[in-house]
């Protein structure tokens, strides 16, 4: 990567000369939410069996770099995505930028994994020579995540790290990894959620979409996930305005460090039982997905248990007014519309809410998880005085409201 790197900034000025200016080059915008990965399956005899499955759990996106790590398997591995309905973002493989390949399933190319702050002009440079060479792609970088320390980072905080990065290397998507601690001596939960927040703000004060890889294996400190932990790190990034969750890993790496369990496809091939969560929980993902893509972020909150009554002010539209452990994300909808996130903070019990709303119930419709249409909010227990929501562990709904 580094040796593709250096070439890559030498090519800069040869790209500056064709003419092309940076100001008019057109930018990386997705079209979708994206549901990805980090290690993508071998490409062998089998390679179209793999990517149905890929394509069969619901996964939008395949990130390259183990299996497609060749210039012809790179090449197969488009062939393969754009077969199956799925984009991918491709190894370099070397490949000079006027080789790079393209096409409608090649979203662009991954340049680097956490890199330090001293890295970031060549960065910068690299960024650019693709934005000009490649217009409309991206180009691909995932940052450290808050729990790095600076001598990893480069930076004395966390937040200057992200915010020199987004400013010094100009990306057109942000993204970053965190796997936080969910066992019973250790929780790291707030820690993910002080993380999402840096990038949500960041993500807005540039205006570009954010991405963050979440933890679905065991290995080192960490306890292998239950289906309902999966959803609560997944429904708290959308919470924060996620605009792509991805999975750590989906092809189980081989090493010291992954020496029990599996990620949602074995070392050898074989699905664990991560596959067919993973497939549920994407489903409605997916579902979500058109929605969510036409959100805005405004405003996280967290209702802890032992809340009181004035937790929350009155300008929010959804208000959960029994206790609980909440997670609301506020959003503005591109049509006009608010839309509110309710979480359920807890991955390992559901709860069941009464709440209010600020408007009159037939003005309020819900994304539907198992269709991606809009409904009709409907009380789960009609005979209780107040409008109940049952919230399952780990997971949230998904409610639009008129303008304010």
């Amino acid at each position: 990567m580094e040796r593709w790197l250096a070439c890559l900034v030498v090519c800069v000025a040869l790209v500056a000369l064709a003419g092309r200016a940076s100001a008019q080059t057109a930018r990386f915008a997705p079209d979708r939410f994206a549901i990805g990965f980090w290690v993508d399956p071998p490409i062998g005899d089998d390679a179209d069996a793999r990517y149905a499955e890929i394509a069969e759990a619901h996964f939008t996106l395949v990130i390259g770099g183990f299996g497609g790590n060749t210039p012809e398997l790179v090449r197969r591995q488009l062939e393969l995505c754009e077969k199956h309905g799925l984009v991918a973002v491709v190894a370099t493989a070397g490949l000079p930028l006027d080789q790079l390949p393209d096409g409608d399933a090649c979203w662009g190319y991954s340049l680097r994994d956490e890199p330090n702050a001293a890295d970031f002009p060549a960065l910068a440079d690299a960024v650019r020579a693709i934005r000009e060479a490649r217009p409309g792609r991206l180009a691909y970088i995932n940052l450290f995540p808050n729990y790095a320390n600076p001598a990893q980072l480069g930076t004395n905080t966390y937040d200057e790290y992200v915010r020199r990065f987004v400013d010094e290397v100009d990306v057109d998507v942000l993204s970053m990894d965190h796997y936080p601690l969910m066992r019973p001596d250790a929780d790291g939960r707030d820690g993910y959620c002080a993380n999402l927040e840096i990038m949500r703000r960041e993500s807005l004060r540039k205006g570009i979409p954010f991405w963050n890889f979440f933890n679905a294996m065991p290995f080192g400190p960490h306890y292998d996930p239950t289906e309902s932990q999966l959803a609560w790190q997944i429904y708290t990034s959308i919470a924060y305005g996620a605009k792509g969750v991805l999975y750590f890993c989906y092809w189980t790496p081989r090493g010291d460090e992954f020496p029990k369990g599996g990620a949602i496809i074995t070392a050898e091939g074989r699905r664990t039982r991560h596959y067919e969560q993973a497939k549920r929980l994407n489903r409605e993902i997916q579902n979500l997905g058109p929605t969510l893509m036409e959100l805005t972020s405004t405003d996280v909150i967290r209702v802890p248990s032992d809340a009181g009554p004035d937790a929350l002010s009155a300008d929010v539209p959804i208000r959960p007014v029994t206790p609980g452990d909440y997670l609301i994300g506020l959003f503005d909808h591109r049509d006009g519309r608010r839309a509110v996130l309710l979480n359920d903070y807890d991955p390992n019990y559901t709860s069941w809410p009464t709440v209010e709303l600020a408007v009159d119930i037939a003005q309020v419709v819900e994304i539907d998880p198992a269709t991606g249409g809009e409904a009709p909010v409907v009380d789960d227990s009609p005979d209780m005085e107040g409008l109940q929501l049952s919230l399952d562990a780990g997971k949230g709904r998904l409610f639009l409201l008129p303008p304010a």
